[in-house]
């Protein structure tokens, strides 16, 4: 079986990433993420370019790193600068560990017109780092940066780059899509050339530019690479790198390359979530392996197949990378999708025939007036719930009234104004009718707050409840304030959260709606009926 290494650069390469500023502090924590997920090398950041990853590397000694060999980043010595007497490569040379990846440009183009120095000066620079770093005692990886396009306008002279790497001790040479816009094509033809002239084993760093830096790296590793560079969650600069949440699942269970053992590698998604914790950046629902849509299902059709055999409509088990299966309800559901959803959620559904075929006309028909259950699994449960013929809600609205006004505060000479919302709500509790009012910092604070004041009485617990998210989404933007629109609420006991939505014309009413749908929903759950 061919054995291929894993390198992560996220500390590095993928905090060029816009939006992404990792202090020490992430850098360790996510250092001791990959450890756990099993990547042979991290490479930590460059120590000669900045004081925050020289804090990094000298923190990092007292890392306990079982699976992972710290790694450190570096480039060539400048031009007509004695190695010896590079700062960044004496940077390299003292900041403490064993393997050290330097990088070099090995494309003619970029020697002349970026560099501005001799393709023969260049050749030196590379040969001189390499040397001066294995004396130092360090293994060296040297990145052959744009090699692929260098090799496109002048292979002679990259491959000239890598032997020259080669022959001063380079224990890995690297090559990289810098651009991103080679196709798998290009990189095999490329690397057949390679192993021609070198039998120094070699990496692939791809970028993402083309999309094609997970496809670019499997075509590497299938013509012969020994070690793929890459990124959790694609993180990189412009469009990213070569995703190894992606690539780390397809060498494993599509090739047949045991780089992980399988308990690691069922920690993937846990460990691509919490890098993007960490990097303050919203998961991709819909990443392949470790997205939340990974392994979603919304046709009818779909789950009902699913439901006779799992690998009907799924590529893998997702629990083999730590995901699992869902079923989402929406227009486009069946019966089984029902069925499924609500024992999914420990739902005891007793529906048959015409009352499930009711059920299901009734959500379509919610749909097309703008509600979605997909991320509101709190609404969806209570739908299944009011189905019942024998069930009897925790309360039930009479009506309300809003009224919002702006007032000027006294005294009138400073012209002061200030906004007032005031809501009006009766409810029904039992046989009882509440009538309150209150006010609130807007019109949908207000109704909560009157809501509230009616239903404590009866249900003291609901001060546990809180809103922790308040979304609005414009359906129809062409028809402007006329729009439909979308209300979604994110509620929390402190120890449990839910989702619920409201939909129309109206965004108060669709913001009431959410709103008691959440306060039933925990009622609900704390089996409190009706008083």
């Amino acid at each position: 079986m061919t054995e291929v290494q894993l390198y992560d650069t996220t500390l590095r390469d993928g905090a060029q990433k816009e939006g992404i500023s990792f202090s020490v502090v992430d850098k360790l924590n996510v250092a001791r993420k990959l450890d756990e997920v099993g990547v042979h090398f991290i490479e930590g950041g460059w120590p000669g370019s900045n004081p925050k990853d020289i804090e990094f590397f000298s923190r990092a000694k007292n890392l306990s790193l079982r699976n992972s060999v710290l790694v450190a980043f570096g480039s060539t010595r400048q031009p007509k600068v004695r190695a010896e007497a590079d700062t960044n490569l004496k940077a390299l040379a003292d900041v403490g560990v064993k393997v050290v990846t330097i990088v070099g440009k090995s494309s003619e183009l970029q020697v002349i017109k970026v560099l501005e120095t001799s393709l023969e000066e260049n050749l030196n620079m590379i040969s001189d780092s390499i040397r001066y770093l294995r004396a130092q005692g360090l293994t060296v990886f040297f990145d052959a940066e744009h090699f692929f396009d260098g090799f496109r306008a002048n292979p002679d002279y990259a491959l000239r780059c890598l032997e020259v790497a080669a022959e001063a001790g380079a224990s890995l040479l690297v090559l990289c899509d810098t651009n991103g816009g080679s196709l798998p094509t290009n990189i095999v033809a490329a690397i057949k050339a390679v192993k021609d002239k070198s039998a120094v084993p070699l990496g692939i760093h791809a970028h993402n530019d083309g999309e094609l830096a997970v496809a670019n790296t499997l075509a590497a590793v299938a013509a012969g690479v020994s070690q793929v560079q890459g990124t959790i969650n694609g993180y990189g600069e412009r469009c990213g790198n070569a995703n190894l949440c992606s690539i780390i699942p397809d060498l494993k269970l599509k090739m047949g390359i045991d780089c992980v053992t399988d308990d690691k590698l069922a920690r993937l998604t846990e460990v691509s979530h919490y890098v993007s914790e960490v990097a303050n950046l919203v998961p991709d629902v819909s990443s392949p392996y470790v997205g939340s849509s990974a392994f979603s299902h919304k046709g009818g059709l779909h789950v009902s197949a699913l439901t006779k055999w799992s690998e009907s409509y799924q590529h893998i088990d997702p629990s083999r990378v730590g995901n699992q299966l869902r079923v989402v309800v929406s227009e486009l559901s069946g019966r089984g999708n029902i069925i499924y959803k609500a024992r999914e959620r420990g739902l005891d559904l007793p529906l048959r025939g015409e009352e499930l075929k009711k059920l299901l006309g009734q959500i379509k028909l919610l749909e097309s007036r703008g509600f979605q259950y997909e991320n509101a699994e709190a609404s969806f449960e209570l739908l299944v719930h009011r189905a019942r013929p024998d069930y009897q809600p925790p309360f039930e609205l009479v009506d309300f009234m809003v009224v919002v006004e702006k007032r000027r505060r006294p005294p009138i000479k400073e012209n002061l104004e200030e906004m007032l919302s005031e809501a009006t709500v009766k409810v029904r509790v039992g046989t009882e009718i509440m009538h309150t009012a209150a006010e609130g910092n807007g019109p949908v604070n207000a109704l909560d707050h009157a809501l509230r004041k009616a239903l404590l009485r009866f249900y003291p617990n609901l001060a546990n409840v809180r809103l922790v998210d308040y979304k609005v989404r414009i359906l129809e933007e062409s028809i402007g304030t006329e729009s439909q629109v979308r209300v979604l609420i994110e509620s929390s006991d402190g120890i449990h959260e839910w989702r619920t939505v409201g939909s129309s014309t109206n965004i108060i009413e669709a913001s009431w709606l959410a709103l008691a749908d959440s306060l039933e929903y925990w009622l609900l759950k704390q089996k409190a009926g009706t008083p």
